[in-house]
């Protein structure tokens, strides 16, 4: 029986893919070769990409049979083919590093500049009134969409070298600061429309209840009226915003300030706006009244310094009032508005940049609007109002000795805003039915109205049956399922119709459309549970309602309104300014 050689314990050192065989006659039977240093990088960069290992091999493994010597070197054209890949996947690795690098670097400088202008911005409470006397926000449109109110305020602080110079008051550093520009930007909650309201820097009235955030001082609600912009100093411009709220009656969500020289840097960003005059202004008076602001008759480009100069002047202009300033500062944010949107600086990345490096540093805002984000989010909504639908108006006022107090056209403008009704003459602001449609209304036969007397005032008594007046006009005109509250007449100063869910706010509008009430006095009530209409005593006789005149909608003659598609408006030169 043949029996097999015995193998020896040692066994043999197996070969790897693509490895060339052994070359006894340098190495001897039992060495092994090192590996070719481009056999490695080929495993590093197979390794690195994920290439199958079999087919990287197969690129490196020689073309002979085992056994034949001539595979053993390879010849002059395989050393150049094998040095040329080698550069290949050396250039290729450092492509790939530089790419990588420059990847990275790109996204850290993008961070490190959005942190940077995250960092400019100045930061403030936003109101520091009480709580409990905020007024409420403002109820969501049908499609759920809510305004937004924005305070911006103007600072005359001299708290720096160039504040002090801009501001040409030499004993005043570092005083207290005032508000000399206060304007109430309202944003309708479709976005259709906005509504400026101007205040007048020493309209007379009562400061509420304010707490420095930083000093914990309270500054106690004034007794005597007081002039606004010392609302300024009571701790800060959420002291502004408190006193704002309190004479308005409107939730204002957020604010922005600025001072002297942020107005001058913006302005420069921004590049020069239009501004006319009738006739050749230079506002300085002979005891040295005045801004300083120098033109002649006509339309001029104005910025930096010179957009500041205009923005103060009182002394020049018509009557030498607070009142003329409001008007001049109206023009020139609707130009600026106007020159935006034909010259698109806002979609130019060059001045995009420019104005966020340069709004960041200037403004100061309120804790919730202190990030870039921010800020361009709120940009992109202001940005959806056509010029056409912007209305600048100054509260209506009446002298109070050498300053002015709120009259009633006033709190009618007020109540305007607050109730989201365009000032630009258009329809109240309800959604559209596309965007959010009310739940069909039923059958006139088939709509349960409850109608309640609310007739009764501080001073008049209630007008007897008129429940039940109204009830009747109703099922005279097909709603016969409406019933009179017999109990006691209540209180209720306006208007109003009131249904429990959503599911029946067609109903209630098609009441309201029977009597003539405006669809802004109908509401969604979780008090009732039933379409619920109270006759208020603002509708004490008649079948059908009718809007007392101090309730018309329109805006009044005395808030002179301006609105920004108007091109053609120039400021009136007093003729003791003129040269």
């Amino acid at each position: 029986m043949r029996t097999r050689p015995r193998r020896s314990r040692t066994r043999s050192r197996v070969r790897q893919v693509g490895e060339p065989k052994p070359d006894h006659r340098t190495y001897g039977q039992d060495s092994t070769p090192p590996r070719p240093a481009d056999a490695l990088a080929a495993d590093g960069e197979s390794a690195a990409r994920g290439i199958d290992r079999h087919k990287a091999a197969a690129r490196t493994r020689p073309a002979h049979r085992h056994g034949d010597r001539s595979g053993d070197r390879p010849s002059k054209r395989g050393r150049g083919i094998s040095r040329a890949r080698s550069r290949r996947r050396r250039a290729l690795r450092w492509s790939t590093t530089v790419l990588v690098l420059l990847t990275l670097g790109t996204a850290t400088a993008g961070y490190l500049y959005y942190r940077q202008l995250n960092s400019n911005i100045k930061r403030e409470a936003l109101n520091l009134g009480d709580e409990k006397d905020r007024p409420g926000r403002a109820r969501a449109n049908t499609a759920g969409q809510t305004p937004l109110n924005i305070l911006l305020i103007g600072s005359d602080a001299r708290d720096s070298k160039e504040n002090q110079k801009l501001g040409a008051a030499r004993h005043t550093f570092n005083g207290v600061p005032l508000a000399d520009v206060q304007m109430l930007l309202h944003l309708s909650a479709d976005r259709s429309n906005m509504s400026v309201v101007s205040m007048p820097r020493d309209t007379l009235l009562q400061i509420p209840k304010c707490t420095d955030p930083d000093s914990g001082t309270v500054y106690e609600a004034t007794v005597l009226p007081t002039p606004a912009n010392e609302s300024l100093g009571r701790g800060g411009p959420g002291c502004t915003v408190a006193t704002w709220e309190k004479i308005t009656g409107i939730h204002i969500d957020h604010f922005l300030q600025i001072d002297f020289s942020g107005v001058v840097s913006m302005a420069d960003a921004i590049g020069g706006v239009p501004v006319c005059v009738d006739a050749n202004i230079h506002s300085r008076g002979s005891q040295g009244h005045g801004s300083g602001l120098k033109l002649t008759k006509g339309t001029h480009p104005v910025k930096g310094k010179q957009a500041l100069q205009w923005l103060r002047t009182r002394y020049g202009f018509g009557d030498g009032s607070d009142l003329m300033r409001a008007r001049a500062q109206h023009m020139y944010m609707n130009s600026m508005v106007r020159m935006l949107r034909e010259k698109a600086t806002l979609t130019n990345p060059g001045k995009l940049r420019s104005l966020a490096e340069t709004a960041t540093r200037a403004l100061t805002v309120d804790d919730d609007l202190g990030s870039v984000k921010k800020l361009y989010d709120l940009a992109n909504e202001l940005r959806k109002v056509p010029p056409r639908a912007i209305t600048m108006t100054t509260m209506p006022n009446q002298y109070a000795g050498v300053r002015v107090k709120p009259t009633q056209d006033a709190y009618t403008l007020f109540r305007l805003v607050r109730e989201d009704i365009s000032l630009t003459g258009t329809n109240r602001n309800e959604a559209a039915p596309t965007e959010a449609p009310v739940a069909p209304a039923a059958d006139d036969r088939q709509i349960s109205v409850l109608v309640r007397n609310g007739t009764r005032t501080n001073t008049q008594t209630p007008v007897g049956g008129r429940a039940s007046t109204v009830t009747r006009f109703l099922a005279d005109n097909g709603f016969t399922k409406a019933t009179a509250d017999t109990s006691r007449a209540t209180s209720q100063t306006t208007t109003t119709l009131q249904y429990p869910n959503v599911s029946l706010e067609g109903d209630a509008q098609q009441v309201a459309k029977a009597l003539h009430i405006p669809l802004s006095s109908v509401k969604e009530s979780s008090d009732v549970s039933t379409v619920t209409l109270v006759v208020g005593a603002d509708w004490r006789s008649g079948t059908t309602y009718k809007a007392p005149n101090n309730e018309d909608d329109r805006v009044p003659d005395t808030a002179d309104a301006l609105n920004a598609a108007d091109k053609g408006k120039c400021m009136p030169v007093n003729s003791n300014y003129t040269w």
